[in-house]
C-alpha cells in the first residue's frame, strides 16, 4: 500500500535523539517520562532485586533504587519517499483514567515540527496497537471535536487489532478513548486495517509489519530495512528492557501472557546478536541498542 510522496527534502537530524538504519533516519519524538509508579505497576514481576542482578540495567534503564524508567515516545522516519510515524503516544487535552497521562499539556507537535513533520505532510502513521499511549496524537481538538492531526495520512493496523476492539466488551474508559482517538479517524475515511499474515507484510519498500501478538491479539511490530541494515520498533512487545535479560516477565496488562511471553522470546531471539538495532516504544534514553545473548537470556548493548 503506497500513499502519495511529498517533494520536499529530506527532514534535518536536528538535536533529536536519531540513529541510521543504512540510509534511513530513525528520530525518537519525546513526549514525556512515566512517572516511577509506572514500572511496579505494570511490570510488579521487575522487582528491585531481579534489577541489582543486571548491571548494565543502571543507570539508563532504572534508578539506583531499582525502579524501572520508562518513556511515551514516537519514532518517525522517512522511508521509501513517505514521512512516516509510529504510534501516537498519550495525546493533550484528554480525560483519562490514569493520572499520568491525563490532560496533557506537552509540546510533541513541535518536537515532531523540529525534525520537519508537521500535521499537513505526515504520510503514513502506523499504530502498533489500539492502547491509550499509542494512539493518542491521532487526534486534537478542532472547534470543539477530535478531529485527525494528520488529515493527509493513512492510519494503519491490523485488522485483528481493530476487529477485537470493535467487538470487545471496553470498560467506560477504553470506550473514551476509542470515541476521542480511533472512531474520529475512522469517520474520516483514514483507517486503514492491514491483514498480517505469520511472515509479516510489506506496506512500504523498507518498511514491514510484523505479528507480535499477546500484548494485545493483533499488536505488530515494525521491520525497518535500508541497504543492508534492518530495525525493529517492538510496540508493547518488549516494554523495558529488563525483559530482554527475563523474558519470562510479563505486563499487568498482557492480554494473553502466555502468547505476549512466546512473541518476545521469538523477537528476541530473532534479533540477538545479528547486529539489528531495537527501538524500545517505552524505553527510556538511549533507547536503541543491540541485542547480545547473555546467560540464559539477552542484554541491551546501547546504540549512540
Amino acid at each position: 500500500m503506497r500513499t502519495a510522496q511529498f517533494t520536499e527534502p529530506s527532514p534535518p537530524s536536528g538535536t533529536a535523539a536519531h540513529w541510521s538504519v543504512g540510509e534511513i533516519t530513525v528520530h525518537r519524538v519525546d513526549e514525556v517520562p512515566l512517572p516511577p509508579a509506572t514500572g511496579p505497576w505494570l511490570l510488579p514481576a521487575a522487582t528491585p532485586d531481579v534489577v541489582a542482578g543486571h548491571p548494565w540495567l543502571r543507570p539508563d534503564f532504572a534508578g539506583p533504587d531499582g525502579v524501572l524508567r520508562l518513556h511515551s515516545h514516537s519514532f518517525a522516519l522517512v522511508v521509501d519517499g513517505l514521512r512516516v510515524l509510529v504510534d501516537t503516544g498519550i495525546g493533550n487535552g484528554k480525560t483519562r483514567a490514569n493520572p499520568a497521562w491525563h490532560d496533557l499539556r506537552t509540546d510533541y507537535l513541535a518536537r515532531l515540527a523540529d525534525i520537519g513533520f508537521t500535521p499537513g505532510n505526515v504520510d503514513l502513521v502506523i499504530l502498533t496497537h489500539l492502547h491509550t499511549d499509542h494512539v493518542g496524537w491521532n487526534t486534537r481538538k478542532v472547534d470543539g471535536a477530535w478531529a485527525p492531526t494528520f488529515p493527509a495520512a493513512r492510519y494503519l493496523t491490523a485488522r485483528t487489532e481493530y476487529e477485537f476492539w470493535a467487538a470487545h466488551d471496553m470498560d467506560e474508559a477504553r470506550r473514551a478513548m476509542f470515541r476521542d482517538s480511533v472512531l474520529p479517524v475512522g469517520e474520516a475515511g483514514l483507517l486503514d486495517l492491514v491483514d498480517v499474515p505469520a511472515g509479516g507484510t510489506d506496506v512500504a519498500d523498507g518498511l514491514r509489519l510484523l505479528p507480535a501478538p499477546g500484548h494485545t491479539p493483533g499488536q505488530i511490530a515494525v521491520q525497518v530495512s535500508s541497504a543492508g541494515a534492518s530495525a525493529l520498533i517492538t510496540g508493547d512487545a518488549v516494554h523495558h528492557p529488563v525483559q530482554l535479560a527475563h523474558p519470562e516477565i510479563g505486563a499487568c496488562v498482557d492480554i494473553d501472557p502466555a502468547q505476549a511471553e512466546a512473541t518476545r522470546r521469538a523477537l528476541l531471539a530473532r534479533l540477538a546478536d545479528t547486529g539489528a538495532l531495537v527501538l524500545g516504544t517505552h524505553f527510556p534514553a538511549p533507547t536503541a541498542g543491540r541485542v547480545v545473548a547473555e546467560g540464559d537470556g539477552y542484554r541491551l548493548e546501547p546504540a549512540t
